[in-house]
């Protein structure tokens, strides 16, 4: 699945895990992005459908300038649920133009409103949620 990005949600975080050769310690790096909102001054999940992003190190995605993946195109696994939390991994970022199969999209209640869950026609059929956090007013969604 070939998947545009649109933007990013407010929370990142990172994961290293310890290579098997003794050379490199930190041979794999994880990203994981997911949506958050501001509470007492501090960024945090309030999540109310959990799941994330996920960008390996070796996707070509660059942890230092995440805003050089807007606009871009990237391979990914299929969306999936696992231990109750929608996931979808991004295999690698693609070095030539392509067709997006569909688009990574963040809102934030700030940008367009209130969003009601709970209505049948607050998003289209065939997107798909990836994370919901809220707080108070606040809100923002990764679909």
């Amino acid at each position: 699945m070939l998947v545009g990005v649109t933007g990013f949600g407010s929370v990142w975080r990172r994961r290293i895990r310890e290579g098997g050769s003794g050379r490199r310690p930190f041979a794999h790096t994880s990203y994981f992005n997911t949506t958050g909102v501001m509470v007492n001054d501090r960024l945090v999940r309030r999540r109310k459908i959990a799941g994330h992003l996920r960008l390996d190190g070796v996707s070509g995605f660059n942890p230092n300038y995440p805003s050089r993946a807007i606009g871009r195109v990237f391979e990914c696994a299929e969306a999936c649920v696992w231990k109750g939390q929608n996931k979808v991994l991004f295999r690698r970022l693609l070095r030539t133009a392509a067709k997006p199969d569909c688009f990574l999209v963040v809102t934030r209640s700030a940008e367009v409103g209130r969003l009601d869950l709970t209505a049948s026609d607050w998003k289209s059929d065939d997107s798909l949620l990836i994370s919901f956090s809220e707080c108070d007013c606040q809100q923002e969604a990764c679909s």
